[in-house]
Protein backbone atom coordinates (compact mmCIF):
# COMPACT_ATOMS: atom_id res chain seq x y z
CA UNK A 1 0.00 0.00 0.00
CA UNK A 2 2.72 2.21 -0.32
CA UNK A 3 2.80 2.84 3.64
CA UNK A 4 6.37 4.15 4.99
CA UNK A 5 5.39 4.09 8.55
CA UNK A 6 4.02 1.06 11.15
CA UNK A 7 1.78 1.60 13.71
CA UNK A 8 -1.45 0.18 15.16
CA UNK A 9 -3.87 2.11 13.27
CA UNK A 10 -1.98 2.06 10.18
CA UNK A 11 -1.89 -2.12 10.36
CA UNK A 12 -5.85 -1.72 11.34
CA UNK A 13 -6.61 0.36 8.15
CA UNK A 14 -4.52 -2.29 6.08
CA UNK A 15 -6.35 -5.19 7.52
CA UNK A 16 -9.92 -3.49 7.06
CA UNK A 17 -9.07 -2.67 3.41
CA UNK A 18 -7.55 -6.48 3.02
CA UNK A 19 -10.92 -7.83 3.93
CA UNK A 20 -13.12 -5.16 2.08
CA UNK A 21 -11.40 -5.73 -1.59
CA UNK A 22 -10.35 -9.31 -1.54
CA UNK A 23 -12.77 -12.56 -1.75
CA UNK A 24 -10.83 -14.07 1.38
CA UNK A 25 -12.25 -17.78 2.71
CA UNK A 26 -13.18 -18.10 5.94
CA UNK A 27 -10.63 -19.27 7.70
CA UNK A 28 -10.80 -23.21 8.80
CA UNK A 29 -8.61 -23.63 12.23
CA UNK A 30 -6.43 -27.74 12.34
CA UNK A 31 -7.96 -30.21 13.77
CA UNK A 32 -6.85 -31.68 16.99
CA UNK A 33 -5.07 -34.23 15.46
CA UNK A 34 -3.67 -32.44 12.58
CA UNK A 35 -2.49 -29.81 14.92
CA UNK A 36 -0.24 -32.91 17.51
CA UNK A 37 0.81 -33.89 13.83
CA UNK A 38 2.70 -30.44 12.91
CA UNK A 39 3.80 -30.14 16.39
CA UNK A 40 5.46 -33.18 15.82
CA UNK A 41 6.81 -33.12 12.83
CA UNK A 42 7.97 -29.61 13.27
CA UNK A 43 9.94 -30.89 16.25
CA UNK A 44 11.59 -33.51 14.31
CA UNK A 45 12.84 -30.86 12.20
CA UNK A 46 14.11 -28.93 14.53
CA UNK A 47 16.07 -31.95 16.01
CA UNK A 48 17.28 -33.07 12.42
CA UNK A 49 18.83 -29.48 12.15
CA UNK A 50 20.42 -29.44 15.44
CA UNK A 51 22.09 -33.04 14.87
CA UNK A 52 23.14 -31.65 11.06
CA UNK A 53 25.09 -28.29 13.20
CA UNK A 54 26.45 -30.75 15.34
CA UNK A 55 28.03 -33.14 13.14
CA UNK A 56 29.19 -30.61 11.27
CA UNK A 57 31.11 -28.77 14.27
CA UNK A 58 32.22 -32.78 15.06
CA UNK A 59 33.47 -32.60 11.46
CA UNK A 60 35.80 -29.24 11.72
CA UNK A 61 37.35 -30.04 15.21
CA UNK A 62 37.82 -33.62 13.69
CA UNK A 63 39.97 -31.65 10.73
CA UNK A 64 41.46 -28.81 12.88
CA UNK A 65 45.23 -28.77 13.61
CA UNK A 66 44.00 -28.30 17.36
CA UNK A 67 41.65 -31.27 18.56
CA UNK A 68 39.77 -31.21 21.87
CA UNK A 69 38.88 -35.27 22.50
CA UNK A 70 35.97 -34.14 25.46
CA UNK A 71 34.61 -31.92 22.72
CA UNK A 72 34.28 -34.46 20.51
CA UNK A 73 32.86 -36.91 22.73
CA UNK A 74 29.87 -34.65 24.20
CA UNK A 75 29.44 -33.99 20.20
CA UNK A 76 29.20 -37.72 19.61
CA UNK A 77 26.68 -37.89 22.52
CA UNK A 78 24.83 -35.09 21.87
CA UNK A 79 24.39 -36.72 17.87
CA UNK A 80 23.12 -39.86 19.88
CA UNK A 81 20.40 -38.18 22.16
CA UNK A 82 18.78 -36.72 19.01
CA UNK A 83 18.68 -39.31 16.93
CA UNK A 84 16.80 -41.04 20.49
CA UNK A 85 14.18 -37.99 20.29
CA UNK A 86 13.90 -38.17 16.86
CA UNK A 87 13.29 -41.81 16.84
CA UNK A 88 10.52 -41.17 19.73
CA UNK A 89 9.42 -38.58 18.22
CA UNK A 90 8.28 -40.92 14.92
CA UNK A 91 7.05 -43.23 17.19
CA UNK A 92 4.76 -41.09 18.38
CA UNK A 93 3.85 -40.05 14.66
CA UNK A 94 2.67 -43.32 13.44
CA UNK A 95 0.68 -44.18 16.88
CA UNK A 96 -1.00 -40.92 16.22
CA UNK A 97 -2.01 -41.80 13.09
CA UNK A 98 -3.07 -45.17 13.75
CA UNK A 99 -5.11 -43.64 16.32
CA UNK A 100 -7.12 -41.76 13.32
CA UNK A 101 -8.71 -44.41 10.99
CA UNK A 102 -9.91 -42.02 8.55
CA UNK A 103 -6.37 -40.44 8.73
CA UNK A 104 -4.55 -44.38 9.08
CA UNK A 105 -6.17 -45.33 5.70
CA UNK A 106 -5.19 -42.56 3.95
CA UNK A 107 -1.70 -42.50 4.98
CA UNK A 108 -1.67 -46.43 3.86
CA UNK A 109 -2.24 -45.32 0.22
CA UNK A 110 0.02 -43.16 0.42
CA UNK A 111 3.05 -44.38 1.31
CA UNK A 112 2.90 -46.96 -1.81
CA UNK A 113 4.53 -43.85 -3.94
CA UNK A 114 8.20 -44.66 -4.16
CA UNK A 115 10.08 -42.17 -1.92
CA UNK A 116 7.55 -40.93 0.36
CA UNK A 117 7.75 -42.22 3.81
CA UNK A 118 5.75 -41.65 7.19
CA UNK A 119 7.58 -39.00 8.15
CA UNK A 120 7.02 -36.81 4.83
CA UNK A 121 3.86 -37.87 4.23
CA UNK A 122 2.45 -36.54 8.24
CA UNK A 123 4.78 -33.55 7.31
CA UNK A 124 2.24 -32.71 3.91
CA UNK A 125 -0.50 -33.84 6.16
CA UNK A 126 0.36 -31.12 8.97
CA UNK A 127 1.38 -28.28 6.68
CA UNK A 128 -1.48 -28.14 4.69
CA UNK A 129 -4.32 -28.86 7.07
CA UNK A 130 -5.11 -31.74 5.09
CA UNK A 131 -5.12 -29.97 2.08
CA UNK A 132 -8.31 -27.76 3.25
CA UNK A 133 -8.88 -24.97 1.95
CA UNK A 134 -6.98 -26.01 -1.76
CA UNK A 135 -9.77 -25.83 -4.55
CA UNK A 136 -7.10 -26.67 -7.18
CA UNK A 137 -3.51 -27.56 -8.04
CA UNK A 138 -2.41 -24.25 -8.56
CA UNK A 139 -3.07 -23.04 -5.00
CA UNK A 140 -1.43 -26.04 -3.45
CA UNK A 141 1.75 -25.27 -5.69
CA UNK A 142 1.53 -21.01 -4.59
CA UNK A 143 1.07 -22.27 -1.50
CA UNK A 144 4.25 -24.27 -1.37
CA UNK A 145 6.41 -21.66 -3.34
CA UNK A 146 6.86 -24.08 -6.42
CA UNK A 147 5.38 -21.61 -8.84
CA UNK A 148 7.40 -20.53 -11.42
CA UNK A 149 8.92 -16.87 -11.42
CA UNK A 150 9.70 -15.07 -15.14
CA UNK A 151 12.18 -12.59 -15.55
CA UNK A 152 11.68 -11.19 -18.63
CA UNK A 153 12.03 -7.46 -19.91
CA UNK A 154 11.88 -6.22 -23.43
CA UNK A 155 14.06 -8.45 -25.59
CA UNK A 156 16.22 -9.63 -22.31
CA UNK A 157 15.11 -12.89 -21.30
CA UNK A 158 16.40 -13.86 -17.67
CA UNK A 159 16.01 -17.34 -15.87
CA UNK A 160 13.00 -18.36 -15.01
CA UNK A 161 12.83 -20.19 -11.02
CA UNK A 162 10.46 -20.64 -8.24
CA UNK A 163 9.42 -18.34 -5.98
CA UNK A 164 9.98 -20.00 -2.81
CA UNK A 165 7.63 -17.67 -1.13
CA UNK A 166 5.31 -20.21 0.29
CA UNK A 167 5.58 -23.01 2.89
CA UNK A 168 9.60 -23.87 3.45
CA UNK A 169 8.46 -27.30 5.21
CA UNK A 170 6.91 -28.58 2.44
CA UNK A 171 10.00 -27.94 0.25
CA UNK A 172 12.16 -29.11 2.86
CA UNK A 173 10.56 -32.48 3.42
CA UNK A 174 9.87 -33.45 0.05
CA UNK A 175 13.85 -32.99 -0.94
CA UNK A 176 15.01 -36.33 -0.20
CA UNK A 177 12.06 -38.25 -1.56
CA UNK A 178 12.39 -36.49 -5.27
CA UNK A 179 15.72 -37.69 -5.06
CA UNK A 180 14.73 -41.28 -3.92
CA UNK A 181 11.57 -41.78 -6.21
CA UNK A 182 14.36 -41.24 -8.99
CA UNK A 183 16.73 -43.59 -7.41
CA UNK A 184 13.92 -46.24 -7.05
CA UNK A 185 12.36 -45.75 -10.59
CA UNK A 186 9.05 -43.76 -9.83
CA UNK A 187 7.26 -43.97 -13.45
CA UNK A 188 5.80 -41.28 -13.36
CA UNK A 189 8.85 -39.24 -11.28
CA UNK A 190 11.49 -41.08 -13.51
CA UNK A 191 10.17 -39.53 -16.84
CA UNK A 192 9.75 -36.22 -15.81
CA UNK A 193 12.76 -36.19 -14.13
CA UNK A 194 14.85 -37.64 -17.61
CA UNK A 195 12.61 -34.91 -19.50
CA UNK A 196 13.70 -32.00 -17.75
CA UNK A 197 17.08 -32.41 -17.26
CA UNK A 198 17.62 -33.74 -21.01
CA UNK A 199 15.95 -30.20 -21.85
CA UNK A 200 17.99 -28.00 -19.33
CA UNK A 201 20.89 -30.23 -18.31
CA UNK A 202 20.85 -29.46 -14.66
CA UNK A 203 19.75 -32.43 -12.86
CA UNK A 204 18.39 -30.19 -9.87
CA UNK A 205 15.81 -28.48 -11.73
CA UNK A 206 14.66 -32.09 -12.63
CA UNK A 207 14.65 -33.17 -8.98
CA UNK A 208 12.65 -29.76 -8.00
CA UNK A 209 10.10 -30.62 -10.91
CA UNK A 210 9.56 -33.90 -9.03
CA UNK A 211 9.15 -32.37 -5.92
CA UNK A 212 6.16 -30.33 -7.36
CA UNK A 213 5.07 -33.82 -9.12
CA UNK A 214 5.06 -35.88 -5.78
CA UNK A 215 3.19 -32.94 -3.88
CA UNK A 216 0.68 -32.65 -7.02
CA UNK A 217 0.36 -36.45 -6.41
CA UNK A 218 -0.18 -36.76 -2.85
CA UNK A 219 -3.02 -34.21 -3.53
CA UNK A 220 -4.88 -35.92 -6.27
CA UNK A 221 -5.09 -39.00 -4.16
CA UNK A 222 -5.85 -37.16 -0.72
CA UNK A 223 -8.72 -35.63 -2.54
CA UNK A 224 -9.95 -38.42 -4.86
CA UNK A 225 -9.02 -41.15 -1.52
CA UNK A 226 -8.08 -43.29 -4.10
CA UNK A 227 -5.45 -45.81 -4.64
CA UNK A 228 -2.01 -45.41 -5.93
CA UNK A 229 -1.85 -47.07 -9.51
CA UNK A 230 1.96 -46.21 -10.08
CA UNK A 231 1.28 -47.13 -14.17
CA UNK A 232 -1.58 -44.70 -14.47
CA UNK A 233 0.03 -41.92 -16.16
CA UNK A 234 1.77 -44.58 -18.55
CA UNK A 235 -1.73 -46.05 -19.51
CA UNK A 236 -2.54 -42.23 -20.10
CA UNK A 237 -0.24 -41.52 -22.49
CA UNK A 238 -0.59 -44.67 -24.23
CA UNK A 239 -4.57 -44.42 -24.42
CA UNK A 240 -3.52 -40.82 -25.97
CA UNK A 241 -1.51 -42.27 -28.05
CA UNK A 242 -4.17 -44.63 -29.95
CA UNK A 243 -5.57 -43.56 -33.42
CA UNK A 244 -9.22 -44.66 -33.18
CA UNK A 245 -10.68 -45.82 -36.66
CA UNK A 246 -12.30 -43.15 -39.03
CA UNK A 247 -13.95 -42.83 -42.07
CA UNK A 248 -12.50 -40.37 -44.48
CA UNK A 249 -14.60 -37.64 -43.44
CA UNK A 250 -13.62 -34.17 -42.65
CA UNK A 251 -15.43 -34.14 -38.70
CA UNK A 252 -13.77 -37.21 -38.43
CA UNK A 253 -10.12 -36.34 -39.57
CA UNK A 254 -10.13 -33.16 -37.41
CA UNK A 255 -10.97 -35.41 -34.48
CA UNK A 256 -8.55 -37.50 -35.01
CA UNK A 257 -5.65 -34.65 -35.26
CA UNK A 258 -7.10 -33.68 -32.06
CA UNK A 259 -7.17 -36.67 -30.21
CA UNK A 260 -3.74 -37.37 -31.23
CA UNK A 261 -1.95 -33.50 -30.47
CA UNK A 262 -3.92 -34.29 -27.10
Amino acid sequence: MGQKSKNDTIDAVGLARMGLEQLLPLWQPLSKSIYSLRLLTRQHQRLQELKTQCLNQKHALEHSPIKDLLITKQLEKLSGIYDQQMQALLQAINELIQKDTLLQCRVEKLVAIKGLGLLSIATLIAETNGFEGFDNQRQLVSYAGYDVVENQSGKRVGKTRISKKGNSHIRRILHLPAFNAVRYGEPACQSLFERVYGRSGIKMKGYVAVQKKLLLLVYTLWKSEAAYDPMYSTQQQNVSKKVVPTSRTTQDEGTVALFSHG
